[in-house]
């Protein structure tokens, strides 16, 4: 993960006083922790997108180590002060999350003044000025994010932090006195956290043949999380034993902005998670989604008599049981694929075949391996589908668009007028950039299906 905050503060621990110069303090604790940045990198805030980046001192070619991390320097539920504990008590620290170890490592680390870490904390963003949408108005997330799915996510991430704080933070910290000071037992705090570890933190990913495991534990790893995002990134983080090593994966010119990656992130999750967007056309990660249910109301607007609707009923039905469909699911389109295409293609396929059709479909208990190559489901060949598959998709990204409280073409007029669109804040600028990007992926959809 990892991100780019708008505005970067200087500040100790909590209640601590202010670092006057956190680049020279942290830089002189990467050199005690063993962490090597390669000389020709800088950590800067001149040339950067947003807050502190890395630049390049020189130019730098694909394949040199930028820098390495030493796995002690990481901080995680098992470096930190209290590992022993929060180990002993893991059992009581389970959540949907999973993220409540790390949380309490860094509620206590945070006001412990001889933390090994304060210097890193020197560089981390204000918490209290953190640009996620849980920090907007609900009555301003609604308005500028409505259709896009963030106000939903945000809910559900609401609703899960304060049953997790209350019903497992909490009662911890108040277990354990003597390591939680009162100025760190607090919800607000709790909440500027799960959005500094949503948008900072690392999982390291699992091993071939550890798919089957739980996702490792997320981890903070300083000097790393300095680097900002694109699609079109410059450089990998990898891990190994004994250190994380950022690489360059292109030629990267002097004085250029070093660029990370946090996976393949459409415009809507980047500003979910991290706070900020990258402007349109930039995101060639970016995706649009068709909610699962919006296809079967599709369906259901050209039903016309009673038993046509039970039939398709019956079919979503058995979507269902083949797990292609679910309530809370969605269809997710991206600029050239169709990323849930197997999905989309099966639920088009049962919803539009004839009733015979589909009852011999039901009994073999769907297809086994005769998919037809021809019934694949890239963007490109949308307008090669059968008449009634693109139909359905049509009335449902009609049906979709109708959930943005504006359409494209307004949108658009804002983002041609660069007077009006410089006015606007920046909450305005980034939903409207998640709403055009979203839309014209729709609209795209529109013109193959018609």
């Amino acid at each position: 993960m990892a991100t780019r905050a708008k505005r970067r503060r200087v500040a100790g621990p909590v209640g601590g006083d202010p670092d006057p110069d956190p680049v020279a303090g942290f830089l002189s604790w990467c050199r005690r922790v063993g962490l090597e940045l390669s000389p020709k990198v800088a950590v800067s805030r001149q040339g950067t997108v947003a807050g502190y980046g890395m630049v390049a001192r020189e130019s730098v070619q694909p394949g040199e180590l930028l820098f390495a991390v030493p796995r002690a320097a990481l901080l995680s539920q098992h470096t930190c002060s209290i590992g022993g504990l929060l180990e002993q008590e893991r059992g009581a620290l389970q959540s949907q999350s999973g993220w409540v170890p790390l949380l309490l490592a860094l509620l206590h680390e945070l006001q412990a003044p001889a933390s090994p870490w304060s210097p890193y904390f020197a560089m981390w963003p204000e918490l209290g000025r953190l640009e996620h949408p849980m920090f907007w108005p609900e009555e301003e997330r609604r308005r500028l994010l409505q259709g896009t799915g963030v106000p939903e996510a945000v809910e559900k991430d609401l609703a899960n932090i304060r049953t997790e704080y209350y019903s497992i933070v909490l009662p911890f910290m108040e277990a354990h006195p003597d390591l939680f000071s009162p100025r760190v037992r607090s919800l607000e705090l709790y909440h500027q956290l799960v959005a500094l570890v949503m948008a900072y933190s690392f999982q390291e990913p699992l091993e071939e043949e550890e798919d089957e495991k739980e996702p490792n534990s997320p981890l903070m790893v300083p000097a790393a999380d300095i680097l900002n995002h694109l699609a079109n990134h410059n450089a990998n983080l990898e891990y190994s034993p004994n250190c994380l090593r950022m690489v360059a994966t292109q030629p990267i010119p002097k004085g250029h902005e070093i660029f990370n990656t946090y996976g393949q992130m459409a415009n809507w999750q980047l500003i979910h998670m991290y706070g900020f967007v990258e402007p349109y056309p930039d995101n060639t990660d970016d995706t649009a989604d068709i909610q699962m249910v919006t296809v079967r109301e599709a369906a259901l607007l050209g039903t016309k008599v009673e038993a046509e609707r039970l039939l398709l009923y019956e079919r979503w039905d058995f979507l269902c049981k083949l797990e292609m469909v679910g309530e809370e699911g969605a269809f997710v389109i991206g600029r050239e694929e169709v990323l849930t295409e197997e999905e989309l293609t099966t639920t088009l396929k049962v919803l539009c075949m004839p009733a015979e059709e589909f009852r011999e479909f039901k009994d073999q208990d769907g297809w086994g391996d005769d998919k037809r190559e021809e019934e694949s489901l890239t963007v490109t060949n949308i307008p090669r589908l059968k008449a009634s598959w693109r139909q359905l998709l049509r009335d449902s990204v009609l049906l979709t668009l109708q959930t943005y409280a504006t359409d494209l073409k307004s949108e658009q007029d804002l983002l041609s007028n660069k007077e009006v669109y410089t006015k606007l804040s920046s909450r305005e600028q980034q939903a409207l950039q998640v709403r055009y990007g979203q839309k014209m992926i729709l609209h795209q959809l529109l013109e193959l299906t018609s």
